[in-house]
This record gives C-alpha cells, structure tokens and sequence, in this order.
C-alpha cells in the first residue's frame, strides 16, 4: 500500500504548482474578508459628534433686566439666554468674533445691544445642511422645560437668515419673568423674525 508521500510524489508537477497557487489565493481572500469585516466592526476609528446639548437647567432663570433695551417675545417682555449660530452650507466658514456683532443686527436690527446687555450663552455650531436639519437639532439639543416651554417662563424660535451673500443659522431660547403660553417657534421664512422677536429702546420711551 502506497503512503502519503508517494501519493504526492506521483503527481504531475503542473498540478502540485496549480494547488499551491490556488492555496495561496485562498489565503488572500481570506485575509481580505476579515479587513472588511474588522472596518464594518469598528476597526476604523469613529467620528466623534460635537456635544451640541445645552442644560437649561444649568443657566440664570431670572426675567429680563429692568434697564438697557428690551426683548420682546411675541409682545411678552423677555432676556436672551441662549444664542446659537451656525453657517448654512457644508462650505460655509464659522463667523469670527469680529463678525458677530454685525451678523446679529443683521439678523434683528439692535440684537447686539441686547446681546451685550443680557449676557447670553452664546454658542457656534458647525456648518448646517438644511434649516429644517438645524431647526430639528436645536430644539432636540436645548429642550425647553414641560411641553416645550407651553406654561413655563421659556421659549425658543429657530431659522435661517441672511448677511449680505451669506445665509446663517440662529436659535434663540428666552425666559421671561413669569409663565406664559409661548413655546418653540420655527420660522418659515425670514421676515418672520421680526414678527416674533421686537426690540425696543427703554431710554427713548422713557
């Protein structure tokens, strides 16, 4: 009876090369596979997502300041507590420091006056894709207390809105000085937020 080595001894070197070759092939396949499998497990190191959230719960609860230019919510009297903005377009750059005060008149003409008198939280996101996307993310990252703010001191309003050639992204969260029936409010185009917020000068009216 034949061994195991003269069974190979008797074959053809042509096969003896072709199951080498073919062993090999395999092998690589192999190895391929499991680099596929290892980066749809995570082998690849994952992206890290910004920390978008706010706690309300962590800022002032106090209503508007007695003197300086007043905020208005729809009529209601309120402070600016939170200032959120981002640019609207994957190519769109963050506004600078220097920028700011002229993007914010721009969004509502004298906003910066308040800015500068209520001391807000004032954050930049990245770029936005959509107001819709940016809208939807604000009001999931700074959630407004009870059923969106309905009985509470706090509101919000959320939308896109234009500086010179560029088009930005704003959310605003504002507390007044007692509860009220306001809530979040998304706004659909851009002259829109001068029917929500209004600001008036107390030094002149006085």
């Amino acid at each position: 009876m034949a061994g195991p080595w003269q069974f190979w001894n008797q074959l053809p070197d042509d096969v003896l090369v072709g199951g080498a070759a073919l062993a090999v092939l395999l092998g690589l396949l192999l190895v391929v596979i499991m680099v596929l499998l290892l980066r749809r497990r995570g082998g690849r190191p994952d992206r890290k997502e910004p920390d978008l959230r706010i706690d309300l719960g962590s800022l002032p609860d106090h209503g508007p300041p007695p003197a300086g230019p007043r905020l208005e919510f729809y009529g209601t009297p309120v402070r600016l507590a939170v200032l959120v903005l981002a640019p609207a377009g994957r190519n769109s750059p963050l506004p600078s420091e220097e920028e700011l005060s002229d993007l914010i008149d721009d969004l509502v003409p004298g906003l910066w006056a308040v800015v500068e008198a209520h001391n807000p939280l004032v954050r930049c996101w990245p770029f936005q894709l959509s107001t819709q996307g940016f809208t939807h993310a604000f009001f999931k990252h700074v959630q407004l207390p009870g059923d969106r703010g309905k009985g509470t001191p706090w509101s919000a309003v959320a939308g896109r809105f234009e500086t010179g050639t560029r088009q930005l992204l704003a959310g605003l969260v504002c507390v007044a000085d007692r509860p009220n029936s306001l809530s979040q409010i998304t706004v659909a185009h851009m002259g829109q937020w001068l029917d929500v917020l209004r600001i008036r000068n107390l030094v002149e009216e006085s």
